[in-house]
């Protein structure tokens, strides 16, 4: 009888060891950095070294596409409600200037658009994050969409070619507050 007593303690303990081995640790039990002998708590954020920013340099940004190649895809451009808005840049939008919005391009970056299915093409300087609609690789303003001759579809094939990619804060700041008119 001990003998099948012992073995029914181990295969509890088994049991035990293989649930406490899958189970996720409470959340409380995870933020437990502090106790036990060889455990090293972590240091406070305030404590980690980060290197210096050098605020003349744009931020390196994993997205953000530096290199100046063409890309080709969808335009669309900005509705009348995001008139006057704030961009990404921090500059309001301003449907009579020819700005645009990119998810790849540089802010303050110049590029010219041009309109594969009529070959109009402008300088625009991009000024935002976007377009957020799938497949689509620019927006532009009103005025740009009118110099490309894609107002009346409102969606049309582009090429984009940067022609000018700001290397310095200040470049990108005098890029977009001086926007092609």
């Amino acid at each position: 009888m001990l003998y099948g007593q012992g073995i029914m303690r181990l295969s509890h303990l088994f049991i035990f060891a293989v649930a406490a081995a899958i189970l996720p640790l409470s959340p409380a039990a995870l933020a437990d950095d502090g106790g036990g002998p060889g455990v090293t708590a972590k240091p406070a954020a305030e404590a980690i070294a980060k290197p210096p920013h050098d605020d003349a340099q744009p931020k390196a940004d994993p997205h953000v596409d530096r290199s100046g190649r063409k890309q080709k895809g969808a335009a669309s451009y900005y509705g009348k409600h995001f008139s006057h808005k704030k961009t990404a840049s921090g500059e309001p939008l301003d449907p009579n200037k020819k700005t645009a919005a990119s998810k790849t391009l540089p802010i303050g970056t110049k590029a010219t658009v041009t309109n594969t299915e009529n070959g109009k093409s402008t300088e625009v300087v991009v000024t935002d994050r976007g377009p957020y609609a799938k497949d689509r690789i620019i927006d532009v303003t009103r005025k740009a969409a009118d110099e490309l001759g894609m107002k009346k579809d409102g969606v049309t094939q582009v090429e984009v070619k940067p022609v000018e990619v700001p290397a310095t804060k200040e470049q990108e700041k005098a890029a977009v507050q001086n926007p092609p008119q």
